[in-house]
């Protein structure tokens, strides 16, 4: 039997102090997000106040032989709350009003999205600080299908983050569920999903690796020819393929709300410039309440009660310097989106130019991670339309002119020339290829089948119409 021993080790780990964990979220939070966050903080704070709802002048406080204890602290959220009048009546809320109001929460059930349902998973895992980081880049970088759109390097060279450890956070988001996230496109989230289910020996995975193509085409005695077994059991694969998800993240909602609420409006002024402007004109306006703030400094107050305000008041303050930050460090960004992008704006998605996050951090003097976690999640109301902001981020191609086009502006050209072919004659891959090389946009066939797949395109063959 081995011996039982102890052993001491010493190690650094870098870990988040919780007013830092608070501003992180406030700052990854969307506009609605960020109010359900601001109401419960007024909920759970009793010294913070909304400024549009705060008490009249002439009412009174608390009187100061009761102020002084912690009992009458505890119960100041339920007292603050109480003195919402209801429209209409001249009461304060009832029992049986608070009974109904409770229901009508605790009937509520908010639908969780993709994004929220990873990052729960991320918060849970025991991986380095780096790998953290990087794992939260990917995850802010994934569409609402679950699917990674852009190359991995191309990723590390937007935020600047070392390619090993985008390697190690792109693994750590692949291990999550469900199975196929964090996948280039439809193919690979397949192979990922087959990999977890049977590993990486089964026919079903062969077929998908090296004949879909064929498996789409219906191609069944190629493939068993090709891979040296019966029919039969090519149609069993193909059967059990079907049965696979190519939206690994359908089953959630793409903004955890039906509805998607833009965090940023650009539009043009009077005089025909471009403005950007934050969408949370109807939030609540914070400040710590004058009366908590003076009681400290009363004599005969406790020195529990004085302990509880003096954290309150800290918790208050940190909350409102957070939620400022958020609010000018997406209105900055905005601002550079316009200074960047006036082409797109004017002309539309086809002048997209290409643009990293790093650019925009070194302009503005903070990290590129920091624009990753500020743009994550929110969406531009533009001339152009509704559009997610991290979509303004993206490499590109140099045309034979000079000038830049955007992988979104490619797409654009592709959906274009799709949309005026000929039914009965489909343009290949190959002619799209050859149809942009002409425009000066040299893009490889590869390339141009996994936008296509994006743009949800089928292939010439079965676009045909006879």
């Amino acid at each position: 039997m081995a011996d039982l021993y102890f052993q001491q080790s010493l190690s650094q780990q870098q870990t988040l102090a919780p007013q830092m964990r608070k501003s992180l979220e406030i700052l990854q939070a969307g506009t609605m997000e960020l109010s359900q966050l601001i109401t419960q903080a007024l909920e759970a704070n009793p010294v913070l106040e909304d400024v549009t709802e705060s008490l009249s002048l002439d009412e009174e406080g608390p009187d100061a032989d009761e102020a002084d204890s912690l009992d009458y602290l505890n119960t100041t959220d339920d007292d603050w709350r109480d003195r919402s009048i209801m429209e209409g009546k001249s009461a304060p809320w009832t029992q049986e009003d608070e009974e109904r109001r409770q229901h009508l929460y605790d009937s509520i059930v908010a639908p969780v999205s993709l994004q929220q349902h990873l990052q729960q998973q991320l918060d849970l895992s025991m991986v380095e600080p780096e790998v953290r980081a990087a794992a939260q880049a990917v995850l802010g970088n994934l569409d609402e299908r679950g699917f990674l759109d852009l190359p991995i390097r191309e990723l590390g060279q937007r935020i600047g983050i070392k390619q090993s450890h985008l390697n190690a956070g792109l693994r750590l988001i692949r291990s999550f569920d469900p199975a196929g996230v964090g996948a280039s496109g439809i193919a690979e989230s397949l192979l990922l999903q087959l990999e977890r289910a049977s590993g990486t020996e089964t026919i079903e995975y062969r077929i998908v690796r090296d004949h879909l193509e064929d498996l789409a085409r219906k191609r069944q005695p190629q493939i068993a020819r090709a891979l040296g077994t019966s029919l039969e059991r090519v149609a069993e694969a193909a059967a059990r393929i079907g049965r696979l998800t190519p939206n690994p993240g359908g089953d959630f909602n793409p903004t955890g709300n039906p509805y998607i609420v833009a965090d940023v409006v650009i539009e043009r002024n009077d005089d025909g410039l471009l403005e950007a402007r934050l969408t949370g004109e109807n939030l609540p306006s914070l400040r710590i309440n004058d009366y908590y703030k003076d009681l400290i400094g009363r004599s005969g107050v406790d020195a529990k009660a004085r302990q509880y305000l003096r954290e309150q008041i800290r918790d208050g303050r940190s909350l409102i310097r957070s939620i400022s930050l958020r609010q000018e460090t997406i209105l900055a960004i905005a601002h550079k989106l316009i200074e960047h992008q006036q082409d797109f704006f004017r002309k539309g998605p086809r002048h997209l130019r290409p643009l990293t996050m790093n650019e925009i951090a070194d302009e503005l003097g903070m990290h590129a991670t920091t624009v990753s976690r500020a743009v994550a999640g929110k969406y531009v109301l533009t001339p152009q339309g509704l559009m997610e902001m991290r979509a303004f981020f993206a490499t590109g191609y140099q045309t034979e002119d000079g000038s830049e086009v955007s992988n979104a502006g490619v797409r654009e050209a592709i959906q274009q020339l799709v949309a005026g072919e000929n039914p009965a004659k489909p343009m290949s891959d190959e002619a799209l290829m050859n149809a942009l090389a002409a425009q000066g946009v040299k893009v490889a066939r590869r390339t141009i089948a996994k936008y296509r797949e994006q743009l949800n395109i089928l292939p010439s063959h079965l676009r045909k119409k006879y």
